[in-house]
């Protein structure tokens, strides 16, 4: 299974097509939409999410409530693009007014600009916007109905913004509703009230804050990946899936970079026959991963997330057009995006995931695939 996704921050629409989808996966609009509004919400968030709200139109592959075997294909209305018929229109001249040619530091506008040799970064920030994740959110919305057929679920919530952390949990300590109850996404309440304290001296100030988001997903098979080609290894697909998310810096598993100041007794999962037989790890250090497959314990990642590269106090710059010194444009943004950069995260290890059991187990339909899992768990014991 794997996606692809198209549209600008303030075009006509978002789109997302997701191709081999098994036939018979329940799915609605409804169920994208719950994720869709996840990603929408989180205390930080900015002007532009009052504006939009997020509904998911299934354009093809599903029939009466359930997918059909072809590729689904979802839009997303953007409505804020009626304010924006002039800058973004498809023909006529360009509109000088609507150009930016003062690049922001950390984000693609100027690496942009240089690629594509255009002077205007409009031409770049409106696809390399974070807006874009809003289709993959619903994308990962098929795959999480495919996985939820497996027996298979993907949560995430916050450890950490700015200087405030809360954890790390391993994910049997955290407390989902809390997370869900949570506009931080943080299972602890007392750190969540801090962390709404520093996003709000944050925007008092102009600035931003990046953080930590922990994933989890639970009742994965061992076996999934490869070990024999390592390009297919589960942890480099998830690795190569979560780095594509707009200002993620960085991606651990298990233990993560803690583990290279440990000795090998300290860091590797012994493996046990547990109380009802099957064989497991007494630990997970490893976080669920093992020489490129799971190992069927739960699958742990965290994501570091840097702040947001738009400020309302903008960095120096340079023109592209006059080349002179300059401050750095701004775009209505967001002070920080950490609880939603989660359910992006969920989205794309979903995705993984399905794409993983399908390669192992098929792609035809899913009661086939659940048979053929099924078969699978019993031979292994």
């Amino acid at each position: 299974m794997e996606y692809r996704t198209a549209g600008e921050s303030h075009g006509r629409a978002l789109v997302a097509l997701v191709t081999g989808v098994p036939a018979g996966i329940p799915l609605s609009a409804e169920a994208l939409e719950g994720d869709l509004a996840r990603r929408q919400g989180g205390y930080g968030r900015g002007g532009r999410m009052a504006i939009e709200s997020d509904r998911a139109l299934i354009v093809s592959g599903v029939r009466f409530g359930a997918t059909i075997g072809s590729p689904v294909s979802i839009t997303i209305a953007n409505r804020d693009s009626a304010n924006w018929t002039d800058v973004m229109a498809v023909a006529g001249e360009r509109n000088a007014g609507g150009a930016v040619t003062a690049p922001r530091p950390g984000h693609a506008d100027l690496a942009g600009c240089q690629r594509i040799g255009s002077p205007d970064a409009r031409d770049v920030l409106e696809r390399a916007s974070a807006r874009e994740t809003a289709a993959r959110v619903a994308a990962g919305g098929v795959a999480k109905a495919l996985l939820a057929e497996l027996g298979v679920r993907v949560y995430s919530w916050v450890e950490r913004i700015g200087d405030v952390s809360c954890g790390p949990y391993a994910p049997e300590g955290v407390d989902m509703r809390a997370v869900s109850e949570s506009d931080v996404s943080c299972p602890d309440a007392a750190a969540a009230f801090e962390m709404r304290a520093a996003i709000d001296d944050a925007r008092a100030d102009g600035e931003s804050l990046g953080g930590v988001v922990a994933i989890a997903a639970s009742g994965l098979v061992p076996g999934l990946g490869s070990y024999a080609e390592r390009s297919r290894g589960l942890d480099a697909c998830l690795g190569a899936a979560l780095m594509s998310i707009p200002a993620i810096k960085g991606v651990e598993f298990g233990d993560g970079f803690s583990v290279a100041g440990r000795r090998g007794s300290e860091v590797h999962d012994p493996i046990v026959r547990d109380a009802s037989g099957v064989v497991r790890r007494a630990s997970n250090h490893a976080g669920g991963l093992e020489g490129g497959m799971s190992n069927g314990e739960w699958l742990v990642a965290r994501i570091a997330m840097k702040p947001i590269p738009t400020l309302t106090r903008p960095l120096p710059t340079v023109d592209l057009v006059t080349g002179q010194p300059c401050d750095a444009a701004h775009e209505r943004s967001d002070t920080c995006a950490v609880p939603a950069a989660g359910v992006v995260a969920e989205a794309e290890v979903a995705l993984v995931l399905a794409d993983a059991y399908t390669r192992m187990f098929g792609d035809t339909c899913v009661n086939d695939i659940r048979a053929a899992v099924e078969r699978y768990r019993e031979r292994i014991g």
